[in-house]
């Protein structure tokens, strides 16, 4: 944990003393440039993984996970480059926006929660933060400036460890995944009915199943999960 926070310290440290290069291009002047921040929200779209697995929740995703969107989050994720958090999740209420809108969802007219994918609590410690969970905080901001109704909630807790997800197949990630998750016991959200669930990367859509099972489980409903990215599926 505190080899994590030091190296999140140290970044943001250099980040204010050395001049700013774009995480994905590495064009001088602005941690994400214009044109790669073009990239990363020029493409919001459903982006289903196939097979799609019963139960899973509408899914977006602001761009495919490859180019300057790759390299954006694995900087964000990986590398402890914090700034690029508002660039995100700007990404992700932009495409939250043009879901709600494309497909005319009236829940979200009625408030909803905005809550992340739980990170597992050795990545939190390694990294010194909670990258997805920020992501959330500053997403429901950006979604309020756009005028929807949406609140932050880290409602979701994991319950046992899970195994390295590499490798393993749609059904073997559900299988991996089932039961991994629960909504914080004593947990009181938003006065909402609808959740917003937000990750970083869809790939199977395992996560994002396991995710809404267990809000559902609870009573919530989780009509719409956004990524910021989608991988490509190959046959």
């Amino acid at each position: 944990m505190v080899g994590g926070i030091l190296g999140r310290v140290l970044s943001a440290v250099l980040d204010l003393v050395l001049p700013q290069t774009c995480a994905a291009c590495r064009a001088k002047g602005a941690r994400c440039c214009a044109r790669c921040v073009a990239e990363l929200t020029a493409h919001p779209a459903r982006r289903l993984p196939r097979p799609r697995l019963p139960g899973m929740p509408d899914c977006w995703s602001a761009s495919p996970y490859e180019g300057a969107v790759r390299k954006v989050i694995l900087a964000y994720k990986e590398r402890g480059a914090v700034a690029l958090a508002g660039v995100l999740a700007e990404a992700l209420a932009y495409t939250a926006v043009m879901a709600i809108g494309g497909t005319g969802a009236r829940w979200a007219a009625r408030g909803f929660a905005v809550v992340p994918v739980p990170s597992r609590r050795a990545s939190v410690s390694a990294r010194g933060h909670d990258p997805i969970g920020r992501l959330a905080v500053l997403a429901a901001r950006r979604l309020r400036a756009y005028g929807l109704p949406a609140e932050p909630w880290a409602a979701l807790r994991q319950t046992r460890r899970v195994a390295d997800q590499a490798g393993l197949s749609s059904a073997e990630r559900a299988a991996n995944l089932a039961g991994s998750l629960r909504v914080a016991e004593g947990a009181k959200g938003p006065p909402v009915a609808s959740v917003l669930l937000v990750d970083d990367i869809v790939t199977t859509g395992a996560t994002l199943l396991e995710a809404s099972r267990a809000l559902r489980s609870a009573g919530w409903s989780v009509p719409l999960a956004v990524t910021v990215a989608a991988t490509r599926r190959r046959s």
